[in-house]
């Protein structure tokens, strides 16, 4: 990796129908207060949660509430799907990507049964998470999208 590989500015993909909200705005305080890193959430309206970015998958957590991918410029995103909802043993998952497949914003990485969820008193918030974010600003436009619909960017 050049030592100015990351200095282009990276294309953000809404990954899931709903509103795109500022992440002080999801329900869960350890996301909101940004001790994870910056990023967003979606309050999502449907299930089909594809890439919010050009990557590759380097981890699907064992109770697939959440995906890790890196982009090849080396930022690091976790998307976690819900809240509490590792509680649920993957109940409700269905994964569509492995590790190591390269994804993009027309990838589908994981379909969620919403009802099931809200069934379990879980809120459904979908977290995008930039873990190692260093000089990048994130840029976003907030509001209500559909899925793979262009939301922002990092500069």
């Amino acid at each position: 990796m050049g030592l100015f590989s990351r200095n282009k500015a990276v294309t953000l993909f809404n990954p899931v129908a709903g509103e795109v909200v500022a992440l002080a705005d999801v329900h869960d305080e350890m996301f909101a207060s940004k001790v994870m890193g910056d990023g967003f959430g979606i309050f999502p309206t449907n299930g089909d949660i594809y890439s919010p970015i050009k990557a590759k998958v380097t981890a699907i957590f064992p109770t697939k509430h959440a995906i890790s991918l890196v982009t090849k410029g080396g930022v690091e995103v976790l998307i976690h799907i819900g809240i509490d909802t590792v509680e649920l043993n993957g109940e409700g998952f269905d994964i569509s990507v492995e590790v190591d497949d390269q994804v993009d914003e027309n990838t589908l990485l994981a379909n969620v049964d919403l009802a099931y969820l809200q069934a379990q008193e879980k809120p459904t918030d979908v977290m995008v998470i930039f873990t190692n974010l260093a000089k990048e600003k994130l840029k976003l436009d907030l509001g209500k999208y559909e899925a793979k619909e262009q939301i922002g960017e990092l500069e």
